[in-house]
Parts: structure tokens; C-alpha cells; sequence
């Protein structure tokens, strides 16, 4: 992957995390002064200019940008300075999320399995009114499928392991394919963590 191409996690002007966007995005709103480049150990701010000059005195800077008689560490994080809103992620009802809201496991006999071995069961079943909707779908192997049959898990006296709910918006959406975090960012998305508001 080009360098260009990297993530770089995108703050809201009041430092809450919104989105991920790549290097070369990055770059660009800062250049065009809708963004500063994040020190994430210190926390302090650059502009364009002040974000090449404190290249030359980046030790531990492993990555460079590198254009004709300058030098530029690849940056992480971007605050915005305009954008005061908290953005709310609205995750798609699709069945490639519905698997991956219940992680390729099937919420009756707690296996993880691979896609091709799991369907998608109607908790309360659609011939009693059951409707596709995320409260009431959840991934299930064939066999408990098929054991389940058209009943619900009561009758059936089968217990599914986790009440299926509609995702909200978490700090997931910004990890990478396999899951991963860079260290920069930690901070940032632990703020996010403890900071949100709770269901009651």
C-alpha cells in the first residue's frame, strides 16, 4: 500500500474522533487550512509549514513524505478546525453486518464458524409476524437453524447467548481489516470510550 494510501484518523474540532481519512486527505485539508496536523504525544498542533520543520527534529518519525527540498513525518492524526458536530455513524442493515455485529458466531451453541456454514435466523419467526429487522435477526449454524426450526427460542428450549440490538456507532468502524489500532490513536479513541453517553 502506498503511503499516500495510509490511515490517518480524523478529529472533530472539539477532538472527538469521527472518521478515518488517508494520507494524501490529510495533506490536502491541511494545506488548505480546514486542518492541523496532531502531535499525538504532545498533543500540539501544526500548520502545513510548522508540521515539515518539525520533521527535521523527529527522532522517532519511522515514515516520510518526502517532495523537492523537504522532508515530512507521515501524519496520524488531523484536527479539524471547523467542524464542531459529533458525527453518528448509522451502520447499514446489511447480512454482512448483521455477521459481523455477532462475529461469524452463532448466537445459539456459541461456535464461530465460517459464512458459509452460518445462515440468518428470524428470532421470532417471520410466519408469526417476525419482522428482518436487527433486534430480531441473529447469525445461527444450520444445525441450530435447523433445530430451531419455525419456533422461537423458548419453544424450541434453545437460549440465545446474546440479545441481538442495533449497533450504534463505537470506535470499531475506525480499526483497520483486522482490527488493529495504531498506538497514536489510543488516546483519542479512549476518550471516546469513556466519554459516551450511556443507554439507560
Amino acid at each position: 500500500m502506498s503511503v499516500l494510501q495510509q490511515r490517518v484518523l480524523v478529529l472533530n474540532r472539539s477532538w472527538r474522533p469521527i472518521q478515518v481519512t488517508t494520507v494524501r486527505s490529510a495533506v490536502t485539508r491541511v494545506y488548505q487550512g480546514t486542518a492541523r496536523f496532531v502531535d499525538p504525544e504532545t498533543y500540539a498542533t501544526h500548520a502545513f509549514a510548522s508540521w515539515k520543520e518539525a520533521a527535521r527534529f523527529a527522532h522517532e518519525a519511522v515514515r516520510f513524505l518526502r517532495g523537492p527540498g523537504w522532508t515530512m513525518a507521515v501524519p496520524e492524526v488531523i484536527v479539524l478546525r471547523h467542524y464542531d458536530g459529533f458525527h453518528r455513524e448509522r451502520v447499514r442493515f446489511t447480512r454482512r453486518n448483521v455477521y459481523a455485529r455477532d462475529g461469524n458466531t452463532c448466537q445459539y451453541c456459541g461456535r464461530e464458524r465460517a459464512t458459509k456454514d452460518l445462515s440468518l435466523d428470524h428470532v421470532i419467526p417471520r410466519s408469526r409476524g417476525g419482522r428482518s429487522t436487527w433486534e430480531n435477526l441473529v447469525v445461527a449454524c444450520h444445525g441450530c437453524n435447523r433445530r430451531k426450526d419455525n419456533r422461537t427460542p423458548a419453544e424450541a428450549s434453545m437460549r440465545l447467548i446474546r440479545r441481538p440490538v442495533r449497533p450504534r456507532w463505537t470506535p470499531a468502524p475506525l480499526r483497520g481489516g483486522s482490527g488493529e489500532v495504531p498506538a497514536s490513536w489510543e488516546a483519542f479513541l479512549s476518550e471516546l470510550y469513556w466519554n459516551q453517553e450511556l443507554n439507560t
